[in-house]
């Protein structure tokens, strides 16, 4: 919605600047509590995902152990077998035949201990590395909720006033013009304060103290035209009229002669 009036414009957005300085106020309270928390919160995520991995990989290993045991148990059934097919060979060649099965599978039953043996130490890694992280999640856990017990105090406490400025900006935008609006919203970004609508004071804008020539200064009080700061892109809205004033000398009399 346009403004008919370019005061109109200027007193829309000094409003809304007023609005949204105290909305920084607010969270300036708050410091770098919310990015502490969301650090938090996304530091726990990545050490529950990497969790969860060596727990996957710990049931590969287990199970990996369990399938080296059967292994051997059916090695060591074969052994026998073949042992028993000994006593009833015909001719030497089947006897060293059987012989080297029986070793094949002995050489067999060697690597698969060896396995077991490789498994239960990469186990016992994974289970300290389980317990390490787990301790670290519960360290950041207790910093987390104190962080967030922290915050939620700060919040509670503005969040009336911080609902309310909500509701008074949300009026404020829709009685400025969308082009303005987006040029106040994308100024607003690129300052460090914040302050894109400003007064000047003392000759200066506010904010930057750049200083303003006479001619623009006329042309803000007159408030005929949106005037910009060439500098700093901020907006000037108004001229403060508190300024230092020079006292006048007072004219000394000179004291006529009598004759």
């Amino acid at each position: 919605m346009e403004n008919n009036t370019v005061a109109q414009k200027l007193e829309a957005l000094v409003k809304l600047q007023s609005i949204d300085t105290k909305l920084d106020q607010l969270k300036k309270l708050r410091g770098d509590l919310p990015d502490e928390v969301q650090d938090l919160e996304d530091e726990i995520v990545g050490y529950n995902t990497r969790l969860d991995r060596f727990k996957s990989e710990l049931d590969e290993l287990e199970e990996s152990i369990k399938n080296s045991k059967t292994g051997i148990k059916d090695a060591e059934k074969l052994i026998i077998k073949y042992n028993d097919q000994q006593k009833n060979v015909r001719n030497n060649r089947e006897f060293d035949a059987i012989t080297k099965e029986v070793e094949l599978q002995e050489l067999e039953i060697q690597i698969l201990e060896k396995k077991i043996r490789e498994a239960g130490e990469n186990i016992e890694k994974k289970n300290e590395e389980i317990a390490s992280i787990e301790e670290v999640i519960k360290e950041r856990g207790a910093d987390l909720d104190n962080k967030k017990q922290e915050l939620d105090a700060i919040l509670n406490d503005s969040q009336d006033e911080e609902q309310k400025l909500n509701s008074d900006r949300e009026k404020a935008t829709k009685k400025i013009e969308e082009k303005l609006l987006v040029y106040y919203e994308k100024l607003r970004k690129n300052l460090s304060n914040g302050l894109a609508v400003v007064s000047v004071k003392r000759g200066a804008a506010d904010g930057c103290n750049i200083v303003i020539p006479p001619q623009k200064i006329a042309e803000i009080k007159e408030k005929k035209k949106i005037v910009i700061d060439e500098h700093s892109g901020r907006i000037l809205a108004d001229v403060d009229v508190e300024a230092v004033v020079e006292e006048k000398p007072k004219r000394t009399t000179r004291k006529k002669k009598t004759a």
